[in-house]
């Protein structure tokens, strides 16, 4: 190779490699163990802000806790935390829609998967998702069943679990009464804000990933 095409091959290499760095922040290999502290624990996680379900109609509640516990694990995916408990809204404060109160009763346990960590902010985000998820909506006289996964980040500095799902994670199934408003094809989003605590503590749970050689 001759001097102009080694300068534009190190030249080439050089932009690809800061390139990458700006797109991809995150560990360049995806962590494969999990150190959750502390381990193993029961949490609660009462919702920060309004929850919000659109499938169809947006669908709000001012009120949603989630319960259950969580672990150090091992794997990529790695499931680091279940659900065993959750509700959307409450007799005195449901959730609302345009076709009426919503109540949502789900099947669980749903389980908290970790895929990527960042430890350059908020104290550390792992980046993963709440898989296994399946739950009847009614709103109305509308209902159907809502399961899939939906994408989410967990700051260890605050303790914020932030669900954030992308339409095709979740799909619906045996809609009922909903016209063409709720069908087989809607592709539902779910977004909202948990606050994670220790069970009976103000500790905010921490999660660290690795990639050990």
């Amino acid at each position: 190779m001759n001097k102009p095409m080694r300068r534009m091959a190190v030249v080439a290499g050089a932009g690809a490699a800061a390139f990458g760095m700006a797109v991809a922040p995150a560990s360049a290999v995806p962590s494969t163990v999990w150190t959750v502290t502390p381990s193993p624990a029961n949490y609660t996680a009462p919702n920060s802000g309004n929850i919000v379900m659109t499938a169809g109609i947006p669908m709000t509640c001012t009120t949603s806790t989630a319960s259950g516990s969580m672990q150090s694990a091992t794997g990529n995916p790695a499931a680091i935390a279940s659900i065993a408990s959750i509700n959307f809204g409450t007799p005195t404060q449901p959730c609302t829609s345009v076709l009426g109160n919503v109540t949502t009763v789900a099947t669980l346990p749903w389980t908290i998967y970790a895929t990527d960590y960042n430890a350059s902010t908020g104290g550390g985000v792992t980046t993963g998702y709440v898989g296994n998820i399946v739950a009847k909506v009614t709103a109305g006289t509308c209902s159907f069943t809502v399961s899939g996964k939906a994408s989410g980040t967990y700051t260890n500095s605050t303790g914020i679990l932030a669900v954030n799902s992308v339409s095709g994670e979740l799909s619906v199934s045996a809609p009922s009464g909903c016209g063409s408003v709720v069908t087989t094809a809607t592709k539902p989003i779910f977004k909202g804000n948990y606050a994670v605590k220790v069970t009976g503590t103000t500790t905010i749970p921490k999660v660290v990933g690795s990639n050990p050689p």
